[in-house]
Protein backbone atom coordinates (compact mmCIF):
# COMPACT_ATOMS: atom_id res chain seq x y z
CA UNK A 1 0.00 0.00 0.00
CA UNK A 2 3.19 1.98 0.53
CA UNK A 3 4.44 1.36 -2.39
CA UNK A 4 1.43 2.27 -4.38
CA UNK A 5 0.96 5.41 -2.51
CA UNK A 6 4.75 6.52 -3.35
CA UNK A 7 4.15 5.91 -6.88
CA UNK A 8 1.10 7.78 -6.77
CA UNK A 9 2.74 10.98 -5.63
CA UNK A 10 5.46 10.97 -8.37
CA UNK A 11 2.92 9.25 -11.02
CA UNK A 12 3.48 13.10 -13.27
CA UNK A 13 7.15 12.11 -13.14
CA UNK A 14 7.33 8.71 -14.27
CA UNK A 15 4.74 9.89 -17.12
CA UNK A 16 7.23 12.46 -18.71
CA UNK A 17 9.99 9.83 -18.14
CA UNK A 18 7.91 7.80 -20.27
CA UNK A 19 6.61 10.05 -23.05
CA UNK A 20 10.09 11.24 -23.44
CA UNK A 21 11.59 8.09 -23.77
CA UNK A 22 9.08 7.60 -26.68
CA UNK A 23 9.81 10.88 -28.37
CA UNK A 24 13.34 9.84 -28.60
CA UNK A 25 12.44 6.46 -29.83
CA UNK A 26 10.45 7.99 -32.40
CA UNK A 27 12.24 10.75 -33.43
CA UNK A 28 15.97 11.50 -33.70
CA UNK A 29 15.43 14.80 -33.32
CA UNK A 30 14.15 14.61 -29.81
CA UNK A 31 16.48 14.51 -27.59
CA UNK A 32 18.53 17.65 -29.19
CA UNK A 33 19.88 20.64 -27.29
CA UNK A 34 17.89 22.87 -29.44
CA UNK A 35 14.61 20.31 -29.31
CA UNK A 36 15.09 20.89 -25.42
CA UNK A 37 15.49 24.75 -25.71
CA UNK A 38 12.46 24.91 -27.70
CA UNK A 39 10.29 23.35 -25.58
CA UNK A 40 10.89 24.82 -22.80
CA UNK A 41 10.80 28.20 -23.98
CA UNK A 42 7.23 26.88 -25.47
CA UNK A 43 6.22 26.03 -22.02
CA UNK A 44 7.13 29.04 -21.12
CA UNK A 45 3.98 30.43 -21.76
CA UNK A 46 2.11 27.54 -20.42
CA UNK A 47 3.77 27.88 -17.45
CA UNK A 48 2.96 31.21 -16.37
CA UNK A 49 -0.88 30.40 -17.34
CA UNK A 50 -1.23 27.53 -15.44
CA UNK A 51 0.38 28.93 -12.11
CA UNK A 52 -2.41 31.05 -11.90
CA UNK A 53 -5.00 28.53 -12.92
CA UNK A 54 -3.64 26.65 -10.24
CA UNK A 55 -4.13 28.89 -7.90
CA UNK A 56 -7.44 29.28 -8.84
CA UNK A 57 -8.05 25.56 -9.11
CA UNK A 58 -6.78 24.65 -5.76
CA UNK A 59 -9.55 27.66 -4.40
CA UNK A 60 -12.21 25.72 -5.60
CA UNK A 61 -12.99 27.70 -9.06
CA UNK A 62 -11.67 27.93 -12.88
CA UNK A 63 -11.10 30.32 -15.01
CA UNK A 64 -11.39 29.93 -18.77
CA UNK A 65 -10.77 33.77 -19.93
CA UNK A 66 -7.21 33.09 -19.01
CA UNK A 67 -6.77 32.94 -23.23
CA UNK A 68 -8.94 36.26 -23.86
CA UNK A 69 -7.06 38.58 -21.21
CA UNK A 70 -3.58 37.26 -22.55
CA UNK A 71 -4.68 38.74 -25.78
CA UNK A 72 -5.94 41.53 -24.69
CA UNK A 73 -2.97 42.47 -22.07
CA UNK A 74 -0.61 42.00 -24.75
CA UNK A 75 -2.17 44.11 -27.38
CA UNK A 76 -2.65 46.85 -25.35
CA UNK A 77 0.76 46.71 -24.22
CA UNK A 78 2.15 46.62 -27.49
CA UNK A 79 -0.42 49.64 -29.21
CA UNK A 80 0.76 51.82 -26.33
CA UNK A 81 4.54 50.90 -27.11
CA UNK A 82 3.88 51.32 -31.28
CA UNK A 83 1.17 54.15 -31.08
CA UNK A 84 0.71 55.65 -27.29
CA UNK A 85 -2.70 56.66 -26.23
CA UNK A 86 -4.62 59.49 -28.03
CA UNK A 87 -7.33 61.53 -26.77
CA UNK A 88 -8.22 64.09 -29.85
CA UNK A 89 -11.69 65.19 -27.86
CA UNK A 90 -9.22 66.86 -25.37
CA UNK A 91 -6.14 66.99 -27.38
CA UNK A 92 -3.73 64.82 -25.59
CA UNK A 93 -1.47 62.73 -26.56
CA UNK A 94 0.68 60.18 -23.82
CA UNK A 95 3.81 58.38 -25.04
CA UNK A 96 4.79 55.51 -23.40
CA UNK A 97 7.90 53.96 -22.34
CA UNK A 98 8.85 49.87 -22.50
CA UNK A 99 8.44 49.83 -19.12
CA UNK A 100 5.20 51.59 -19.02
CA UNK A 101 3.55 49.93 -21.51
CA UNK A 102 4.90 46.57 -19.44
CA UNK A 103 3.33 47.63 -16.58
CA UNK A 104 0.04 48.84 -18.21
CA UNK A 105 -0.75 45.66 -19.73
CA UNK A 106 0.16 44.00 -17.11
CA UNK A 107 -2.77 45.82 -14.78
CA UNK A 108 -4.79 45.38 -17.67
CA UNK A 109 -5.06 41.32 -16.50
CA UNK A 110 -4.62 42.51 -12.83
CA UNK A 111 -8.09 44.38 -13.53
CA UNK A 112 -10.04 41.71 -15.35
CA UNK A 113 -9.19 39.03 -12.98
CA UNK A 114 -9.83 40.99 -10.29
CA UNK A 115 -13.60 42.30 -12.20
CA UNK A 116 -13.94 38.09 -12.54
CA UNK A 117 -13.29 37.63 -8.52
CA UNK A 118 -15.35 40.51 -7.51
CA UNK A 119 -18.53 39.27 -10.06
CA UNK A 120 -17.67 35.79 -8.21
CA UNK A 121 -17.75 36.79 -4.83
CA UNK A 122 -20.27 39.89 -4.66
CA UNK A 123 -22.53 38.44 -7.07
CA UNK A 124 -22.14 34.82 -6.61
CA UNK A 125 -21.90 33.87 -10.17
CA UNK A 126 -20.45 30.49 -10.74
CA UNK A 127 -17.15 30.90 -11.81
CA UNK A 128 -17.90 28.87 -14.77
CA UNK A 129 -19.86 31.11 -16.21
CA UNK A 130 -18.32 34.67 -14.90
CA UNK A 131 -14.84 33.72 -16.64
CA UNK A 132 -16.69 32.69 -20.03
CA UNK A 133 -18.41 35.99 -20.12
CA UNK A 134 -14.83 37.62 -19.32
CA UNK A 135 -13.66 35.12 -22.49
CA UNK A 136 -15.85 36.64 -24.78
CA UNK A 137 -16.00 40.55 -23.19
CA UNK A 138 -12.10 40.63 -23.32
CA UNK A 139 -11.66 38.86 -26.89
CA UNK A 140 -14.49 41.46 -27.89
CA UNK A 141 -12.39 44.30 -26.68
CA UNK A 142 -9.58 42.65 -28.65
CA UNK A 143 -10.35 43.11 -31.81
CA UNK A 144 -12.08 46.71 -31.14
CA UNK A 145 -8.63 47.85 -29.61
CA UNK A 146 -6.57 45.84 -32.89
CA UNK A 147 -9.39 47.13 -35.50
CA UNK A 148 -8.88 42.78 -35.96
CA UNK A 149 -5.35 43.30 -37.27
CA UNK A 150 -1.92 42.65 -36.00
CA UNK A 151 0.39 45.39 -34.47
CA UNK A 152 3.87 44.89 -35.34
CA UNK A 153 7.36 46.54 -35.12
CA UNK A 154 8.09 46.61 -31.65
CA UNK A 155 11.64 47.09 -31.44
CA UNK A 156 14.49 44.79 -30.27
CA UNK A 157 14.13 45.74 -26.56
CA UNK A 158 10.67 44.47 -26.05
CA UNK A 159 11.39 41.46 -28.38
CA UNK A 160 14.57 40.25 -26.51
CA UNK A 161 11.72 39.97 -23.75
CA UNK A 162 10.66 36.25 -25.62
CA UNK A 163 14.04 35.87 -27.99
CA UNK A 164 16.71 37.01 -26.00
CA UNK A 165 19.03 34.65 -23.81
CA UNK A 166 20.63 36.06 -20.63
CA UNK A 167 23.62 33.61 -18.87
CA UNK A 168 23.25 30.94 -21.38
CA UNK A 169 19.18 30.32 -20.95
CA UNK A 170 16.00 31.90 -22.36
CA UNK A 171 14.68 35.27 -20.87
CA UNK A 172 11.12 33.39 -21.50
CA UNK A 173 12.55 30.53 -19.08
CA UNK A 174 13.89 32.97 -16.39
CA UNK A 175 10.74 34.64 -16.43
CA UNK A 176 8.80 31.31 -16.21
CA UNK A 177 11.36 30.49 -13.42
CA UNK A 178 11.15 33.45 -11.64
CA UNK A 179 7.03 32.84 -11.35
CA UNK A 180 7.39 29.35 -10.23
CA UNK A 181 9.35 30.11 -7.15
CA UNK A 182 7.46 33.04 -6.05
CA UNK A 183 4.37 31.26 -6.40
CA UNK A 184 5.74 28.32 -4.29
CA UNK A 185 7.09 30.14 -1.67
CA UNK A 186 3.42 31.63 -1.67
CA UNK A 187 1.91 28.69 -1.41
CA UNK A 188 4.08 26.86 1.04
CA UNK A 189 4.90 30.14 3.41
CA UNK A 190 2.52 32.25 3.09
CA UNK A 191 -0.87 33.19 5.29
CA UNK A 192 -2.67 33.33 1.31
CA UNK A 193 -1.17 30.18 0.44
CA UNK A 194 -2.60 28.49 3.74
CA UNK A 195 -6.01 30.37 2.90
CA UNK A 196 -6.16 28.84 -0.55
CA UNK A 197 -5.73 25.32 0.25
CA UNK A 198 -8.33 25.67 3.56
CA UNK A 199 -10.57 27.34 1.19
CA UNK A 200 -10.66 24.78 -1.63
CA UNK A 201 -10.80 21.95 1.00
CA UNK A 202 -13.83 23.36 2.77
CA UNK A 203 -15.06 26.66 2.21
CA UNK A 204 -17.45 26.20 5.09
CA UNK A 205 -14.74 25.58 7.45
CA UNK A 206 -12.66 27.91 6.09
CA UNK A 207 -15.78 30.72 6.74
CA UNK A 208 -16.04 29.37 10.19
CA UNK A 209 -12.32 30.21 10.81
CA UNK A 210 -12.56 33.81 10.17
CA UNK A 211 -10.86 33.50 6.53
CA UNK A 212 -12.20 36.09 4.42
CA UNK A 213 -13.51 33.96 1.37
CA UNK A 214 -14.08 37.11 -0.89
CA UNK A 215 -10.79 38.75 -0.17
CA UNK A 216 -8.56 35.54 -0.94
CA UNK A 217 -10.97 34.39 -3.97
CA UNK A 218 -10.50 38.27 -5.41
CA UNK A 219 -6.63 38.06 -4.90
CA UNK A 220 -6.77 34.62 -6.71
CA UNK A 221 -7.75 35.57 -9.47
CA UNK A 222 -6.33 39.15 -10.21
CA UNK A 223 -3.28 37.03 -9.89
CA UNK A 224 -4.14 34.70 -12.49
CA UNK A 225 -5.45 37.60 -14.62
CA UNK A 226 -1.81 39.19 -14.19
CA UNK A 227 0.09 36.08 -15.30
CA UNK A 228 -2.09 35.71 -18.16
CA UNK A 229 -0.75 39.04 -18.64
CA UNK A 230 2.93 38.13 -18.66
CA UNK A 231 2.07 35.19 -20.52
CA UNK A 232 1.17 37.49 -23.20
CA UNK A 233 3.78 39.65 -23.25
CA UNK A 234 5.97 36.79 -23.65
CA UNK A 235 4.34 35.40 -26.98
CA UNK A 236 3.80 39.39 -28.15
CA UNK A 237 7.57 39.38 -27.38
CA UNK A 238 8.35 36.54 -29.66
CA UNK A 239 6.25 37.09 -32.48
CA UNK A 240 7.11 40.98 -32.23
CA UNK A 241 3.72 41.44 -33.11
CA UNK A 242 -0.10 41.29 -30.96
CA UNK A 243 -2.03 39.20 -32.73
CA UNK A 244 -6.02 39.49 -32.08
CA UNK A 245 -6.49 36.12 -31.77
CA UNK A 246 -3.53 35.43 -29.76
CA UNK A 247 -4.31 32.68 -26.59
CA UNK A 248 -7.45 30.73 -28.26
CA UNK A 249 -7.41 27.44 -26.64
CA UNK A 250 -4.73 28.58 -24.12
CA UNK A 251 -6.96 27.64 -21.21
CA UNK A 252 -7.30 24.17 -22.59
CA UNK A 253 -3.62 23.28 -22.34
CA UNK A 254 -3.35 25.37 -18.85
CA UNK A 255 -5.99 23.31 -16.85
CA UNK A 256 -4.73 20.28 -19.00
CA UNK A 257 -1.27 20.88 -17.10
CA UNK A 258 -2.38 21.67 -13.65
CA UNK A 259 -4.91 18.56 -13.42
CA UNK A 260 -1.80 16.38 -15.17
CA UNK A 261 -0.04 17.70 -12.34
CA UNK A 262 -2.18 16.16 -10.08
CA UNK A 263 -3.88 19.10 -8.55
CA UNK A 264 -7.63 18.38 -7.93
CA UNK A 265 -10.21 20.10 -9.90
CA UNK A 266 -12.13 20.04 -6.57
CA UNK A 267 -9.90 22.49 -4.96
CA UNK A 268 -7.85 22.06 -1.65
CA UNK A 269 -5.18 19.69 -3.29
CA UNK A 270 -2.48 20.10 -5.45
CA UNK A 271 0.67 21.87 -6.02
CA UNK A 272 2.85 24.34 -7.78
CA UNK A 273 5.47 21.97 -9.35
CA UNK A 274 2.89 19.39 -9.72
CA UNK A 275 1.94 21.91 -12.58
CA UNK A 276 5.38 22.16 -13.51
CA UNK A 277 5.59 18.43 -14.21
CA UNK A 278 2.27 18.88 -16.10
CA UNK A 279 3.29 21.60 -17.95
CA UNK A 280 6.58 19.58 -18.77
CA UNK A 281 4.36 17.05 -20.19
CA UNK A 282 1.81 19.28 -22.14
CA UNK A 283 4.87 21.14 -23.59
CA UNK A 284 6.84 17.43 -24.44
CA UNK A 285 3.53 15.87 -25.79
CA UNK A 286 2.84 19.03 -28.54
CA UNK A 287 6.64 18.69 -29.34
CA UNK A 288 6.79 15.25 -29.95
CA UNK A 289 3.24 15.44 -32.22
CA UNK A 290 4.75 18.24 -33.97
CA UNK A 291 8.40 16.58 -34.60
CA UNK A 292 6.06 13.18 -35.90
CA UNK A 293 4.14 15.53 -37.99
CA UNK A 294 0.91 14.56 -36.23
CA UNK A 295 -2.14 16.48 -37.87
CA UNK A 296 -3.25 19.73 -35.66
CA UNK A 297 -6.58 18.01 -35.29
CA UNK A 298 -4.79 14.90 -33.53
CA UNK A 299 -3.03 16.55 -31.59
CA UNK A 300 -6.28 18.30 -29.85
CA UNK A 301 -8.01 14.80 -30.27
CA UNK A 302 -4.76 13.76 -27.89
CA UNK A 303 -4.59 16.39 -25.35
CA UNK A 304 -8.69 16.27 -24.95
CA UNK A 305 -8.01 12.54 -24.01
CA UNK A 306 -4.86 13.11 -21.57
CA UNK A 307 -7.19 15.91 -19.84
CA UNK A 308 -9.99 13.16 -19.14
CA UNK A 309 -7.46 10.61 -18.66
CA UNK A 310 -5.92 12.95 -15.88
CA UNK A 311 -9.73 13.61 -14.24
CA UNK A 312 -10.41 9.57 -14.06
CA UNK A 313 -6.96 9.46 -12.04
CA UNK A 314 -8.13 11.91 -9.87
CA UNK A 315 -10.87 10.56 -8.96
CA UNK A 316 -9.79 7.49 -8.68
CA UNK A 317 -7.12 8.62 -6.22
CA UNK A 318 -9.92 10.57 -3.83
CA UNK A 319 -12.12 7.34 -3.63
CA UNK A 320 -8.48 5.78 -2.37
CA UNK A 321 -7.98 8.24 -0.05
CA UNK A 322 -11.78 8.44 1.54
Amino acid sequence: MKLDKNLANFKSVIALVLLCITMAVLSDKFLTVDNAWNVMRQISVNLCISVGMTLVILSGGIDLSVGSILALSSAIAAGLIKFGWELPAINLFVGFTLLGAIISGTAVGSGLGMFNGWMITKFKVPPFVATLAMLTIARGLTMLWTGGYPITGLGSSFSFLGTGWFLGIPMPVWISALIVGIAIIITKRTQLGRYIYAIGGNESAAKLSGINIKKVKIWVYTIAGALSAVGGLIVTARLDSAQPNAGLTYELDSIAAVVIGGTSLSGGRGSILGTVQGALIIGVLNNGLVLLNVSPFWQQVVKGAVILLAVILDKASRKEVE
